[in-house]
């Protein structure tokens, strides 16, 4: 047995959380301090912009993590390097005249998750074994999701709730059942010096350090693409990676990514939208938040295993168009809060069997060689078409409504899948009559 089988993909729930961690910390944590602090929508959408810069170029530091340190020094680095500038950032009071050095701070540790979520992607890559790519796949979106749940959710509610003696009564807890007196220490001097907001991002800092314990349930990848030199590597990479877009599989990974399959774009517009459903604000913040992350993560967990049962191509564009029926059933019912509740509650599951077959396709196209840049090429890819879907779901909604809207999210997709597999269809007899030249 190889050291990648031993290796259960629930691991990489643990390896993904940091890169979920750091967005959701921005995004939610982050951006209601600096809110009620005062500061602006504009400087707050800023701030936001500034946290996912990083991950628009992530795909130029792939060739440095596939040529340069081990990956799994790649991973303990950016992990203690995004743990320790997110705790910097939080011991910043949020107000506007600080906002500049929190917004780089904020920049400093998204750039250290994007790296570490390509330490994590080829890790990922070599230590799973074939037939269990979906359920890698789903577990690692899983661990994206829950970690964003847990920067936005728990360093929200903590950043609101942290008190004195409830700080002094988690160090009595931890004393109890360790022994060890200075967790008691700890918590009341945690209580007396260290406001809640800081409290909330020490606590998910932490947990972004946490996650290099899943490293020892994996193995270190063998760079077989690295040469001797640095230049002589990079070449190898980008051989690797043109060798993926000449592939079959590569290349229909990259229509696919390119067109509008298994997006689930509503889920960046049901908050705007959620007035046409005359849903209340809290209903929309636990369907569109919480419960709708944890829902999506069941999804991913679920498709995952679904996509090592089928072939996983397959089941992307079948879990893209189940999300297009949903969004169809729901233009055609009623527009009630509790139809609300329920269609976006099961959009956010099927939405999560889509990330899980993407996490598996690219999986399954990437092989192993140069795998943290193969992975994020078509990562990158993959969110074009979530951008102009997104914005054709909304312009459908500012023309014809919300049954518009919903229309397009239904429709598109499915022309998305028979484009596909037009392409498919017209591009089977090249490779087939190109397999049998090379025999």
């Amino acid at each position: 047995m190889s050291t990648a089988s031993k290796t259960h993909p629930v691991w990489f729930l643990v390896m993904f959380i940091p890169m979920g961690i750091s967005n959701g910390y921005v995004v939610v944590t982050l951006a209601y301090l600096l809110a009620t602090a005062g500061v602006g929508a504009v400087g707050v959408a800023a701030l936001g912009a500034w946290s996912l810069l990083p991950q628009t170029w992530k795909v130029l530091g792939g060739p440095l993590v596939d040529t340069t340190l081990s990956n799994k020094t790649w991973f303990v680095g950016s992990a203690i390097a995004t743990g320790i500038l997110m705790i910097a950032a939080s011991l910043i009071a949020p107000s506007a005249a600080n906002y500049n050095l929190i917004a780089v701070l904020a920049f400093l540790f998204s750039t250290a998750a994007a790296f570490n979520a390509l330490a994590a992607d080829s890790i990922m890559a070599y230590a799973t074994v074939p037939e269990e790519k979906g359920r890698a796949g789903g577990w690692s979106q899983a661990g994206n999701l829950g970690g964003s749940g847990l920067g936005g959710g728990l360093g929200l509610w903590l950043s609101q709730n942290a008190t004195p003696s409830g700080t002094a009564g988690v160090g009595d807890w931890l004393t109890a059942h360790t022994g060890l007196h200075a967790f008691a220490d700890l918590g009341l001097w945690f209580g007396q010096h260290v406001s809640a907001g800081a409290f909330a991002g020490i606590a998910v800092g932490l947990v972004c350090l946490l996650s290099c314990l899943g490293l020892f349930f994996v193995h270190e990848p063998e760079g077989h693409h690295r040469a001797e030199s640095f230049g002589e590597s990079i070449i190898n990479v980008g051989k690797d990676a043109w060798a993926l877009v000449c592939s079959r599989k590569g290349l229909l990974a990259v229509v696919v990514f390119a067109l509008p399959v298994g997006v689930g774009a509503m889920t960046q517009l049901w908050s705007g939208v959620a007035a046409d459903w005359h849903a209340s604000a809290n209903w929309v913040a636990l369907v569109n938040g919480a419960l709708g992350g944890v829902l999506s993560m069941v999804g991913c967990i679920a498709g995952g295993w679904l996509c090592d049962k089928m072939d996983r191509m397959t089941a992307l564009n079948l879990f893209s168009i189940a999300t297009a029926a949903c969004a169809l059933v729901m233009a055609l019912a009623a527009k009630t809060e509790t139809n609300f509740i329920i269609f976006v509650c099961l959009y956010m599951i099927l939405t999560g069997f889509c990330y899980a077959a993407f996490g598996a396709v690219v999986l399954e196209a990437i092989g192993q060689g140069a795998a943290a840049t193969k992975y994020n090429l078509l990562a990158s890819l993959a969110n074009v078409p979530i951008i102009y879907l997104s914005i054709l779901d909304g312009k459908a909604h500012d023309h014809w409504g919300a049954k518009g809207m919903l229309l397009a999210d239904a429709l598109i997709p499915v022309a998305g899948t028979v484009l596909f597999v037009l392409f498919a269809i017209a591009t089977r007899r090249f490779y087939k009559q190109k397999s049998l030249d090379a025999s």
